[in-house]
């Protein structure tokens, strides 16, 4: 386990940016000490990898958690893509230090400006970012999102984590009862209106990933001990799966 300050410290991401990014949904600790500090793990170190990756290839926040929270995400070829970039970015910097040393040797009166050229490098990214962000729900939720603010994004990761709290106060009632039912269609509502279109398919993926630790975890913060739980069983229920 590591801390804050030792994660900032390996990674060069401040303390503030993974604090942000915890409370955003993007990344969150494994685990908590008595006293309130965050802890993370090596699965928590090779995703906020993934989060820098997609950065560097110029993705906005909102999009990296649509992404990296879909389960059809492929790790292999963002890492491929990571390596690939590296090696762009390698080799134009390798033609502007044999520049650099040209013009040491020789003088000023080297005209050679190809060194500079950033062509490649963005039109990987711009191939990248097709690759990574071909799905309709991203394309929508781009769409959607476009002209939100950051403080806008909070807002609704707070309203988000609000209805999960409506649903934590009735997780001893039956995933089947109408209440259940009612709050699973103002979930299902959220997402449609702020998102992108979630389909029934949609929503099993989701209700799914409520299991996985980091959202486990934010979830039973807002609704309690069990909420992620009780969360997935009367989203199964409500798309006809039991």
């Amino acid at each position: 386990m590591k801390t804050i300050s030792q994660v900032s410290s390996i990674t060069g991401v401040s303390k503030r940016t993974l604090q942000y990014y915890d409370k955003i949904g993007l990344l969150s600790p494994c685990e908590y000490t008595k006293s309130g500090y965050r802890l993370y793990g090596e699965k928590e170190l090779k995703k906020l990898q993934i989060i820098m990756l997609f950065k560097e290839l110029q993705f906005p926040l909102k999009s990296i958690r649509l992404m990296i929270n879909n389960e059809s995400f492929d790790f292999d070829k963002a890492l491929n893509s990571q390596i690939e970039l590296l090696k762009l970015k390698e080799e134009r910097l390798k033609k502007i230090i044999s520049l650099a040393e040209n013009l040491k040797e020789k003088g000023v009166n080297i005209m050679d400006f190809g060194a500079f050229d950033n062509k490649k490098i963005e039109e990987y990214k711009k191939r990248a970012k097709a690759s990574f962000g071909n799905t309709k729900e991203y394309k929508e939720y781009e769409e959607k999102s476009k002209n939100r603010e950051k403080e806008s994004e909070t807002d609704l990761s707070i309203k988000l984590m609000g209805i999960f709290a409506k649903i934590g106060k009735i997780k001893n009632e039956d995933y089947k009862s109408d209440n259940a039912i009612k709050l699973i269609e103002e979930l299902k509502g959220f997402i449609n209106d702020n998102y992108y279109t979630c389909s029934n398919d949609m929503l099993l993926s989701l209700g799914q990933m409520y299991l996985s630790d980091e959202f486990k975890q934010n979830i039973d913060k807002s609704g309690g001990e069990g909420t992620a739980e009780f969360t997935n069983k009367a989203i199964r229920f409500y798309c006809g799966k039991e």
